[in-house]
């Protein structure tokens, strides 16, 4: 390992998890873990790039220097970005999956007891059968978490990173607030939303920020699709804003008119949940206790709106196509997983159907703390109710990320991390 002082994180942070790691590794009796999620890889190494749709993988052996198999383009990377030292890059002319059993016989692995995460997006089935029937002396097991078991509880140093992406999405969301206007397109108000939260020292996120408008805020996971907004309309916006990959979530509401009495109680049920789980919430209780906290609270509702979805799911590293790591941990029903500290969450408390039409959203981003949970943001709650009238797109700046000063306790619900 090369002892670096440009990573994201000090160098002692990237050999505590590789020996935590190693620990694992040890108790699921393997000899080495071949790991090819990009979120994972980047975790252990700092290694990151946009071309991971073409197989990579860092092997960590138990008692050996880990190494790296990337695309030859991408070995700039491993030597730009990471600590580490051995690489063994394929050309695009070449097989990535013989350049590995390669490796693994040059470091004398192919006939020992190998992990590979099974579940990965990014080592798919017809690779891992040629594994199989070319390793036929090594035992291949799958270690399918191992590395995400370190993952879940975050360090001081990553909630400092994350901090810095709450200020991303901070930044891009009161941009897009500003910008919702009767007249305006959904991309305008995008637009608005991505500049400002690049401004402020955010990267690019695993998915860009959901905008819609009226009718199309029933339709899951849209978002600008040059719709122009009316008066009388509310606009439903989710920002995920992201610094080294690490990413923090919000949702908010715009109403563009009069607040009406069914919006209103939507309003006051989503803080409701908010302020419930800021209160109850704490280490020791199981996702599926806090999912029902909230659920029970949102669906008791009058105005016909729905709780559809696990109403939270871990946040952290991410590349697209999703900013989540739900698949480690969602706050839903029935889930055992007990609560930690250094765990953290974009909690959705969101109501799909208002009025049968109407979907509206107050989201937080929080980390588990000792006693409790506290918020990334400071940021209001209540919906932004306008006087609807045309008006242009703001250009909407912020501090640099380098320049802002650590977020102050939030005025509603909920604390600062």
């Amino acid at each position: 390992m090369l002892n670096r002082d440009d990573m994201t994180f000090p160098f002692s942070e990237y050999e505590r998890r590789i020996n935590e790691l190693r620990a694992r590794i040890t108790e699921r009796h393997l000899d080495a873990v071949v790991i090819t999620d990009p979120e994972n890889i980047m975790y252990l190494t700092d290694y990151q790039t946009t071309g991971y749709s073409f197989f990579q993988a860092v092997v960590v052996p138990l008692d050996q220097e880990p190494f790296m198999i990337t695309r030859a383009m991408e070995e700039s990377n491993v030597i730009a970005r990471s600590w580490v030292e051995v690489t063994r890059p394929y050309p695009d002319t070449g097989d990535a999956i013989q350049m590995l059993v390669d490796a693994l016989r040059e470091f004398n692995l192919a006939n020992k007891r190998i992990g590979y995460e099974r579940n990965s997006y990014f080592f798919p089935a017809y690779q891992q059968d040629f594994i199989h029937t070319t390793l036929t002396d090594g035992k291949l097991l799958d270690c399918f978490g191992i590395v995400e078991q370190g993952r879940v509880c975050k360090s001081e140093v990553e909630l400092e990173v994350m901090r810095n992406a709450a200020r991303a999405t901070q930044a891009g969301m009161k941009a897009g607030i500003e910008a919702c206007q009767a007249g305006v397109t959904e991309n305008e108000i995008g637009a608005a939303i991505s500049a400002a939260m690049f401004k402020a020292g955010g990267e690019p996120p695993a998915v860009m920020p959901y905008v819609t408008s009226g009718p199309r805020s029933m339709i899951g996971h849209a978002t600008w699709e040059g719709r122009k907004v009316q008066n009388g309309e509310h606009v439903f916006l989710e920002v995920g804003g992201c610094y080294r990959r690490y990413h923090t979530a919000m949702m908010r509401t715009v109403v563009l008119g009069e607040l009406t009495d069914s919006m209103y109680k939507a309003q006051e049920c989503m803080k409701s949940a908010l302020t419930a789980m800021h209160d109850y919430i704490q280490p020791g209780m199981t996702v599926s206790d806090v999912d029902n906290l909230i659920r029970n609270i949102i669906t008791a509702n009058d105005v016909g709106a729905r709780l559809i979805t696990r109403s939270g799911y871990s946040i952290g590293i991410a590349f697209p196509p999703s900013w989540d790591e739900g698949y480690i941990i969602s706050l839903k029903q029935g889930e055992s997983t007990v609560l930690k500290e250094g765990m953290t969450f974009h909690v959705i408390p969101w109501m799909w159907g208002v009025d049968g039409n109407k979907t509206c959203g107050i989201s937080d981003t929080i980390a588990i703390t000792e006693n409790g949970c506290e918020s990334f943001f400071d940021f209001p709650l209540d919906f932004t109710v306008k006087k609807s009238a045309p008006a242009k797109v703001k250009d909407s700046t912020s501090d640099s990320v380098q320049n802002v000063k650590p977020i102050k306790s939030a005025a509603s619900t909920s604390k600062s991390v």
